[in-house]
């Protein structure tokens, strides 16, 4: 579950050879999902973290079991603030295809799996995809700026991200090198003209569900 489609697909990607075991389903504004969600894998990629309201309504939906949270945020409190409102998995983006597909299965069957936390915070993705990957963007970099395209100033991406200011104005720095722009400005119109601004928006309950077949 994320509002970018290379993100999803990307995930597809990842898990191709697991498709006896796993099969992905996306909820969101595009399309109704057909049939009960075993397990909603909440990408926080441009998103919130595990610990608000989001969340708490994706849990609260009829269509979904159980709910983990896919990230590769391990500030100390986020893992424990997810699971005191029901996530039954956190789940780091570091993990290869088999112990990704086998924490899915566990909790699929009612266990509760928190990955450990990376050993570093540079750490590459294992798989996956994100807008600007093919740039030279890291994940923490393209986020930023996805997040920039947005609209969000330096304290909502801090707040959203999980990080301090400093770590924010560092991945801007670096993001600004890697595509060659001076300001946030041109950062934003390379931004939209990459991909970075959101392919839907989040269905989070039945009744939005409704109300968007209502208009169509």
């Amino acid at each position: 579950m994320n509002d970018y489609e290379v993100v999803i697909r990307g995930l597809a990607n990842m898990l191709r050879n697991y498709t006896s075991e796993v099969s992905i389903v996306e909820l969101d504004a595009n399309k109704r999902v057909g049939r009960p969600v075993d397990v909603a894998l909440y990408d926080t990629f441009a998103a919130t973290q595990g610990d608000r309201d989001e969340i708490r309504r994706l849990i609260a939906n009829p269509e979904v079991e159980r709910v983990a949270v896919y990230t590769w945020n391990f500030t100390p409190h986020l893992a424990d603030d997810s699971m005191s409102h029901g996530v039954c998995g956190y789940l780091s983006k570091g993990l290869p295809a088999r112990e990704l597909v086998k924490a899915i299965q566990q909790i699929h069957e009612g266990q509760v799996v928190v990955s450990p936390k990376p050993s570093h915070s540079g750490a590459a993705a294992t798989g996956g995809d994100w807008p600007g990957r093919e740039e030279g963007l890291t994940e923490r970099e393209a986020e930023v700026l996805a997040l920039i395209t947005q609209g969000f100033d330096n304290a909502a991406i801090a707040d959203r991200m999980g990080l301090s200011p400093n770590s924010i104005k560092s991945y801007i720095r670096t993001c600004y090198r890697r595509i060659d722009v001076a300001n946030r400005s041109n950062a934003i119109l390379w931004g939209v003209k990459h991909g970075f601004t959101p392919d839907h928006l989040r269905i989070t309950d039945t009744a939005d569900i409704n109300r968007t077949e209502d208009k169509k």
